[in-house]
């Protein structure tokens, strides 16, 4: 396997688990849930040809991972109701952000 693979694949399952455990403890299980459900974001590679490239920076090609999104998953943070949901789209796109450079 490669690195870049692992760091990548770490970042989006247990990066997760260990922010979803340490910082919010009495509700880990349903952080870490929503942190998972906030992959479905890469639902926009679908608009893609080819869908997968991996030569491709998600970042400002799709959609979903606008620097326009990105904005609003920023404003998201200022409402409790969806503070969890944008720390976890944002915990994402500087993940994919990451992979640009690996």
């Amino acid at each position: 396997m490669k690195l870049n693979f692992i760091i990548h694949y770490g970042l989006h399952f247990v990066a997760p688990l260990f922010i979803s455990y340490f910082f919010f403890k009495s509700n880990w299980k349903k952080v870490y849930l929503i942190f998972i459900c906030s992959m479905l974001v890469d639902l926009d590679h679908l608009l893609a040809t080819p869908i997968f490239d991996k030569n491709r920076c998600s970042i400002n090609f799709h959609p979903l991972h606008s620097y326009i999104a990105i904005g609003f998953y920023c404003l998201g943070l200022f409402f409790k109701k969806t503070r969890i949901i944008c720390i976890a789209l944002l915990f994402h796109m500087i993940t994919d952000y990451i992979d640009c450079y690996l």
